[in-house]
């Protein structure tokens, strides 16, 4: 049995006749101790559905149970406060006219009588030294910020933690330290942890299982691996990183495509199907370094991008098929325009429905 089960779930908003579906029938299951990310475009549904499993909507359908007890349903809702959940905003939320410490121990009972000692172990366990403590909030960089109000939501002992695009306002180089951090901190106190975010990159290496919704449906939930090798279809395919699709012809085993033949993951026969290759199973390299097979190409255009280059080639495979092709490649010895190419590809395509 998961941890999290959300059932059927459904929220819509706007006045009678001309309702819109925020979240239509959502089921996901999160195991316990994981963590699980929901992408999607904006709009798609993410943050109510985190605002239901909270508890700050009531659905208008479907269920939500945690650890087998039911918060949410047709003859059931436990209110925000008491659901064992805590919540991580995307600005942090922290209460200015407050210290650290006050912020951090907002949650906790005045008079439990290890209240200090537990804010400063708390402080300690999201990386921040003690000194900390007696400032204000805009005393604090960004990154500080997310932490303490990371420390806040921890200070109640939740179950599951809930975190709305934390990272969201840092800096690049930031981001992914903080997100490391977070991981790191959820996993030591042994949280069930679901994050929305928009940013595809950050799902893949944060979660354990990533969701992706359109339109306020689940459309395709999974490992990251799985989901960004074999996603369902063009949507999910093209959200969770750059994607080549291309129109192909499949039998035994192979597609048949502007790229030539390419083995596929599918025996299944079409006579007209979509297929992903990712950027990083396309080879490219001219002159001397040029492999056997493959199909020939030219360098139509490049566009400089510092540590990488956007090139655009042209394809003129031996069936007498041609096309255009984007692809992406580190700028030090990238060919020039112009440049006589040969292209490959490497593993295998993947049949889109």
């Amino acid at each position: 049995m998961s941890f999290l089960e959300l059932s059927g779930l459904r929220k819509s908003y706007g006045p009678v006749g001309a309702r819109v579906a925020a979240v239509d029938g959502v089921d996901l299951a999160v195991a316990s101790g994981g963590r699980t990310a929901i992408v999607g475009p904006s709009g798609c549904g993410k943050t109510t559905l985190l605002r239901l499993i909270a508890g700050f909507e009531r659905p208008d359908a479907g269920s939500i149970e945690l650890d087998g007890t039911r918060l949410a349903g047709p003859d059931a809702f436990v209110p925000a406060y008491r659901r064992p959940i805590g919540l991580v905003a995307q600005d942090g939320a922290l209460f200015p006219h407050l210290s650290i410490a006050a912020n951090i121990g907002f949650g906790i009972a005045r008079d439990a009588p290890d209240r200090q000692a537990r804010i400063a172990e708390l402080v300690r366990l999201v990386g921040l030294d003690e000194a900390f403590l007696q400032r204000r909030p805009h005393q604090l960089s960004g990154g500080q910020q997310q932490r303490v109000a990371l420390a806040r939501a921890l200070a109640r002992k939740p179950r599951l933690m809930l975190l709305d695009e934390p990272f969201s306002a840092l800096d690049t180089g930031l981001r992914a330290s903080m997100r490391k951090a977070v991981a790191g901190v959820l996993e030591a106190a042994g949280v069930t942890t679901i994050l929305v975010t928009h940013d595809q990159a950050e799902a893949l290496s944060f979660a354990d299982q990533v969701a992706v919704m359109r339109a306020g449906s689940l459309i395709q939930a999974g490992t990251p691996r799985d989901l960004y090798l074999r996603p369902r279809n063009r949507m999910v395919a093209e959200f969770l990183g750059e994607a080549i699709i291309l129109p192909a012809r499949i039998e035994d085993g192979r597609a048949h495509c502007l790229l030539g033949v390419v083995p596929v993951d599918s025996t299944v026969r079409h006579e007209a199907a979509e297929i992903l290759l990712r950027p990083e199973q396309i080879g490219l390299e001219a002159g001397a370094a040029a492999p056997a097979g493959g199909v020939d190409v030219v360098v139509t255009d490049s566009e400089f991008s510092g540590p990488t280059c956007t090139l655009s080639v042209r394809v003129a495979n031996g069936a007498g098929e041609a096309g255009a092709l984007v692809l992406r490649r580190a700028a030090a010895g990238a060919p020039e325009v112009g440049t006589s190419a040969r292209l490959t590809v490497s593993g295998s395509a993947h049949l889109l429905d």
